[in-house]
C-alpha cells in the first residue's frame, strides 16, 4: 500500500458505496472511463475490497447484452433501455487491463477471465484497417466514414496495449501498437507538432484533425502523451513535442492553458486543471507539485492520480524506456 491519501480523498470525493465513480461535476453520472481509472487506481493501491465494488458496479450496470463491452455513458435518471448502448473503446481497455492486473496482483482466475473475455470483444469489435494501418476505433457506432475513421488519439493506451500483447501474443496488439504510434507521430499539427482531442484517418492514410470537432490539443487529447510517457516513448516525438510545449510554460508562466487549437495557435483564456497539470509535469520531466484537485472535478482528480501511477512505474523501471508490466 502506498501514497494512500490521494486514493483515500478520492474514493472519498468520488466513489459511491455500491461502487460507481461519480462524475459530480456533469450532472453526477458515470462513465465506463471513470469505473477504469477506479479500477486501476484501486489495483494499484492494494484495495480489493474498491476493486471489487467498482468491477461489481461496473459488470451489472453498464455490460452491454450483446457482447463483452461497456455502456459509455451511466445516468441515473435514465431508465437502462433509454440509455445510449454505444461503447467508448478506452472505458473497455482500461477495465480489461484493470482486471489482468488485478489477476495477477490476487492470482485470481476469475479476473483474468474477465479481462480475456474483454480483449477478445475489443479485438473482434473494435480494430479498423484505414490507409494500411489497424486502429481502434473509438466505439461499435458511429466512427466508421466510407472513406475515412474518426479516431481518438487518447483511446491509444499503450500500456495497456502492451500488457495485453504480453498476455496474447497471437492477437491484434502488437500491430495496433505499431501503427498506433504511426498514427501518433502523424497526428503532430501546427506549430508547436501537438495532437488534435479528434482527428480523422483518410483512406489514402491521410491524419487530419476531424472537422467534427474543435481543432484542439485539450480535454481529451492531454491524456494521449501521458500514455506514451508511461508506455516507455517518452523519448519519441510526438511525447517530446507535447513536453516542448508544457515546458515553455514552466516557472512565472504556469499553469499552461487548458488547450490550444493546433490550426491557429488561439489558447484557452483558463488554465490547465489541476490534474491536467500533473500530467503535463510528468511529460515534461518537470517537479511534481502537490496540488488538489477542485472537489467537483473527477476527471482532474483521475489525471492527477494516473499521472502519480504513471511516475512511480516509470521509476521502477528504473528507466524512461521499456513496456511497463502487464
Amino acid at each position: 500500500m502506498r501514497d494512500q491519501d490521494g486514493w483515500s480523498t478520492f474514493k472519498a470525493d468520488y466513489l459511491a458505496a455500491d461502487g460507481r465513480v461519480i462524475d459530480t461535476g456533469n450532472g453526477g453520472v458515470s462513465h465506463s472511463e471513470g469505473q477504469g481509472y477506479g479500477m486501476l487506481l484501486a489495483e494499484a493501491h492494494g484495495d480489493r475490497a474498491a476493486f471489487d465494488r467498482l468491477w461489481g458496479w461496473t459488470g451489472v450496470n453498464l455490460m452491454r447484452d450483446d457482447v463483452r463491452l461497456f455502456r459509455w455513458r451511466y445516468d441515473p435518471r435514465v431508465p437502462r433501455s433509454g440509455a445510449d448502448p454505444n461503447n467508448a473503446t478506452d472505458g473497455d481497455i482500461l477495465i480489461a487491463w484493470a482486471l489482468l492486473r488485478a489477476s495477477r496482483r490476487w492470482n485470481d482466475r476469475s479476473y483474468a477471465a474477465d479481462s480475456a473475455a474483454i480483449r477478445a470483444a475489443i479485438a473482434k469489435r473494435l480494430v479498423a484497417e484505414i490507409g494500411g494501418r489497424r486502429v481502434l476505433l473509438p466505439g461499435l457506432d458511429g466512427f466508421r466514414q466510407q472513406d475515412a475513421v474518426i479516431y481518438n488519439p487518447s483511446y491509444f493506451v499503450l500500456p495497456a496495449l502492451q500488457a495485453f500483447a504480453a498476455a496474447d501474443p497471437a492477437g491484434p496488439w502488437d500491430r495496433l501498437i505499431q501503427d498506433g504510434l504511426t498514427v501518433a507521430r502523424d497526428a503532430q499539427f501546427g506549430a508547436q507538432s501537438l495532437p488534435a482531442d479528434w482527428v480523422r484517418i483518410s483512406a489514402s492514410g491521410a491524419v487530419t484533425p476531424d472537422p467534427g470537432h474543435p481543432p484542439r490539443f485539450g480535454f481529451d487529447a492531454v491524456r494521449a502523451p501521458l500514455y506514451l510517457v508511461w508506455g516507455g516513448v517518452a523519448g519519441q516525438a510526438p511525447a517530446t513535442a507535447s513536453a516542448r510545449f508544457w515546458r515553455r510554460y514552466e516557472g512565472a508562466n504556469w499553469p499552461p492553458p487548458a488547450w490550444i487549437d493546433v490550426q491557429t495557435g488561439a489558447k484557452a483564456a483558463f488554465p490547465l486543471s489541476p490534474g491536467g497539470q500533473a500530467v503535463a509535469r510528468l511529460v515534461a520531466d518537470l517537479p511534481a507539485q502537490k496540488l488538489k484537485p477542485a472537489p467537483e472535478d473527477y476527471y482532474s482528480a483521475a489525471l492527477g492520480l494516473l499521472a502519480e501511477q504513471a511516475a512511480r512505474e516509470r521509476r521502477s523501471r528504473g528507466a524512461s524506456q521499456g513496456p511497463v508490466r502487464p
